[in-house]
């Protein structure tokens, strides 16, 4: 009976991990998807709240794989005549899965560290940034200036901090980021 139990944890396992990656090829690049805080409205991804993407130890992939490898282990461990009671098989058997799934959990999070591209923008580090205004700011409103971080060459909506109006092309320095409205004040 544990053999059953076993080979439908470790065939229940593949089967989601094959549709996971089929569904994920072919409809992974969706727009559609839920905004949970932290997430970036993937299931996959943890709750951490620094904006770094990872992957949480309950997500489907890590649960996936537990299950994969507590249905593996158990077929192997219940052959051996040492650990052929479901007493010791199943133990071992979490134990190896857990195992399995922790180490699906590190390295995806590395995976997803090491991946990290610095081009994208970090905010607390633009405060004193020198910006090129590209779209007039008129007096009191809202117009566009472009900054270079990392290499890379951004875009920003802006506001001048004391609402004086600032010329296409006249240089300015970035005081602070208030959700995407970047203010500005004019450099000497």
């Amino acid at each position: 009976m544990e053999n059953l139990i076993y080979a439908i944890c470790l065939a229940v396992g593949l089967v989601f991990t094959i549709i996971s990656a089929v569904a994920g090829h072919f409809f992974g690049d969706t727009d559609g998807h839920a905004d949970v805080v932290g997430t970036g409205g993937h299931a996959e991804a943890g709750f951490d709240h620094s904006g770094m993407p990872g992957i949480s130890f309950f997500s489907p992939t890590v649960l996936a794989s537990f299950v994969t490898a507590f249905g593996a282990f158990g077929l192997i461990l219940s052959r051996i005549p040492a650990t052929s009671s479901v007493w010791a098989s199943a133990p071992l058997s979490a134990m190896g899965g857990g195992l399995v799934a922790w180490l699906v959990f590190v390295m995806f999070n590395a995976m997803f560290k090491r991946t990290q591209s610095s081009s994208e923008s970090r905010v607390a580090t633009l405060i004193g940034q020198i910006a090129s205004v590209i779209t007039p700011i008129p007096e009191n409103g809202v117009g566009e200036i472009a900054y270079v971080q990392g290499g890379t060459r951004y875009t920003a909506p802006a506001r001048e901090e004391n609402g004086r109006p600032v010329g296409n092309g006249g240089t300015v320095k970035i005081s602070r980021v208030v959700g995407t409205q970047y203010y500005v004040k004019i450099s000497n």
